[in-house]
């Protein structure tokens, strides 16, 4: 089925979340303030909105878009053992790679939205690349 959908509107039914911690991944405290907005491939195109930091994570059946709405971060992501920064605001876009652990920090009133394969991976500690 073909259906248009409209980000304002889902953006406008999350709860924003403050504090995130990457431990809230787990609890499921941080579930208001995601949505799905679209099944896409094999996983889904999802928005979120919070201040914080997240765990890491990673993507082993593909790449992962990540665009900032609204506000910004600092996603980390390992390349060959190494954390490397990318500061993201408004507007930019970054394309994880396949397999990368990667997190967000000091995220400020940060509306994302995320083109995420499945499955994904979790973890609370520094993973070894």
């Amino acid at each position: 089925m073909i259906e248009k959908k409209s980000l304002a509107d889902i953006l406008g039914r999350l709860a924003y979340l403050p504090n995130r911690t990457p431990g809230m991944a787990f609890d499921g405290v941080a579930d208001l303030a995601f949505a799905e907005v679209a099944p896409y491939r094999d996983g889904a195109i999802s928005v979120g909105y919070y201040s914080g930091s997240s765990e890491w994570e990673r993507h082993p059946g593909g790449d992962e878009i990540v665009m900032a709405l609204e506000g910004s971060t600092t996603v980390i992501v390992l390349v060959e053992g190494e954390q490397r920064r990318i500061a993201l605001g408004t507007g930019e876009l970054l394309v994880v790679p396949q397999n990368h652990w990667h997190r967000f920090e000091n995220s400020d009133h940060l509306k994302i939205l995320g083109v995420t394969p499945q499955p994904s991976d979790h973890s609370l500690e520094l993973p070894i690349a």
